[in-house]
């Protein structure tokens, strides 16, 4: 007991003294905070709780995603027709028909029927659960060719769609500069988007609720707007109309249904200005995209292009020549925050679904001012009790408990600010929880120095005891906290996770604090003084 080396005081001096250092910003004003050094910048973040800001609950509509697998199994159908090994080997089909859960084509030669359905089944994907495929291949009237969306598909469709969907908002949410956002899927069709400090939550709401779903297609010269809105489309074509604001008062163009190029092939998205200072978004293609602009827009010099975003058009203009620098302008009618917010939109990605805002709350600072004070009144009653009450039951090794528990405090708050955690409400429940079980070791400990001096052994062979028969139901007892953490952190949601995060690293930092730094207190104090007897 009384060996204790100076390698490890000075270990654990300087593992204390650090703790109190990197947990002093947490502290500051916000005034003071943005007056240190960037490197001393680091502090806990405040949840949506306790900071104010807003939530969003975003909901998938999960008609347009059910109208997209069927346009995406369309055109998986037409180029499994074609051969690989060039026309000799394509299939020929005909009466093409897709509506709600279903497409339907004839093949026009019935010796080909085999090869087509084998094409087909070769394009549907097994569920590694029930082992039903994603599309129902069946064959009708002896020529023609059925494919229906299952159940099984549709629930993965739902699953990739909205795990897509969760990763997409939350690139968007982080590159507005918010910090430590809080998005989560509920449910089967919803994401929750908690964003702390935003108290505008308009910007936030316009850029989720875009799925930033740009095509470049041809405009069909032989269209007239006027007549498309009769009913009158020339085939392959369709009628799209403008964007609000844009078109000059035309109400929309005629536009081929093919698309020359997809937001998909996109590397990278600014806001920029063009050369009379108006705001627009400059876009870059990836090669195979770029090789792609490069050859349809050398194939239609002197025709009109339209850039279609979310199924409307922006502009129309006409290719004057060829571009071939893989680059783009998006012009309109942008503001500079407007065109910000599309750029970040297709940087980050096309939502897969489209996303509608079903919820939305404003938390004020002073709601969240209310609750910090609640919870530190909350805070300081149970602190001081703990320090009176261990004080008055074990005098000096109180005074050590004491210790230990408030280098416990600094120490939880220097881990959480170096890790950039976010502190809730039940985050300061489960600090609060952790202060007064950070005690709880000393009070194994401390007890079973009593049973040993009880027992007639002598001050340091009984605190020695004391300390290392307690370490063992400290271990095994913390552990099994540990795990409960663990397990609220694995399958909770956001405010439970924060609960388990501030518990996980309380009981991490009490263990060490009520075992370890104790035990250094009382060997140099038993080495300096070395007491006849103890009051415990």
């Amino acid at each position: 007991m009384l060996d204790f080396p100076r390698w490890k005081t000075i270990g654990i001096s300087l593992i204390l003294l650090a703790g109190i250092l990197f947990s002093i910003p947490s502290f500051l004003t916000e005034k003071q905070y943005e007056s240190l050094p960037s490197f001393a910048q680091i502090k806990v973040n405040l949840g949506l709780d306790l900071a104010g800001g807003s939530h969003l609950l975003l909901e998938a509509d999960l008609a347009d995603l059910q109208k997209t697998q069927l346009a995406n199994m369309e055109k998986t159908v037409r180029a499994a027709m074609r051969g690989a090994s060039g026309p000799d080997d394509d299939i020929a089909i005909g009466d093409f028909r897709a509506s709600g859960t279903r497409i339907s084509f004839l093949v026009r030669d019935q010796r080909q029927l085999d090869e087509a359905r084998e094409r087909l089944f070769r394009e549907t994907r097994g569920d590694l659960t029930t082992g039903q495929r994603d599309w129902r291949v069946e064959i009708v009237d002896t020529t023609r060719i059925v494919m229906t969306l299952t159940s099984s598909g549709q629930n993965q469709a739902v699953a990739r769609a909205m795990d897509s969907a969760r990763d997409i908002v939350d690139r968007r949410v982080n590159a507005l500069g918010t910090r430590e956002p809080t998005i989560i899927r509920e449910g089967n069709d919803r994401v929750v988007v908690q964003v702390p400090g935003l108290q505008d939550p308009q910007e936030l709401k316009d850029l989720l609720g875009r799925t930033a779903r740009l095509e470049f297609r041809m405009v069909d010269p032989n269209g007239d707007a006027a007549a498309a809105l009769a009913g009158n489309v020339p085939v392959g074509s369709e009628f799209v109309p403008y964007a609000e604001g844009e078109g000059y008062g035309a109400p929309g163009e005629v536009l081929r249904r093919q698309v020359m190029i997809s937001g998909d092939q996109l590397v990278d998205a600014r806001q920029s200005f063009d050369q009379n200072g108006v705001p627009v978004v400059t876009i870059r293609f990836d090669s195979a995209g770029s090789a792609t602009f490069a050859r349809v827009t050398q194939q239609n010099v002197g025709k009109r292009f339209a850039m279609v975003l979310d199924g409307k058009v922006l502009s129309a203009p006409s290719i004057n020549e060829a571009i071939l620098g893989g680059s783009a302008q998006i012009s309109g009618s942008f503001s500079v925050q407007t065109a910000n917010a599309l750029a970040i939109s297709l940087r980050s990605g096309s939502l897969p679904v489209k996303m509608e805002v079903v919820e939305e709350r404003t938390v004020t600072p002073e709601l969240g001012q209310e609750s910090i004070e609640k919870g530190v009144i909350a805070g300081i009653i149970g602190t001081v009790a703990v320090l009176t009450l261990m004080i008055v039951v074990y005098g000096r090794f109180g005074i050590y408990a004491n210790l230990a528990l408030i280098f416990n405090v600094f120490l939880i708050v220097a881990i959480m600010a170096a890790f950039n955690a976010t502190l809730t409400l039940p985050g300061i429940a489960g600090f609060v929880l952790t202060i007064g079980a950070a005690v709880d070791a000393n009070v194994l400990i401390n007890e079973r120095i009593r049973e040993e001096l009880k027992r007639g052994r002598r001050i340091f062979q009984a605190v020695e005891l004391g300390y290392t028969e307690a370490s063992r139901a400290i271990f095994d007892a913390n552990v099994t906290n540990v795990i409960a953490a663990g397990l609220m952190f694995l399958f909770g949601t956001g405010p439970i996770k924060g609960f388990a995060v501030v518990l996980t690293i309380g009981i991490a930092t009490s263990v060490f604090t009520a075992v370890t730094v104790t035990r250094m207190f009382v060997a140099h104090w038993l080495r300096a003084k070395r007491p006849t007897s103890i009051n415990i």
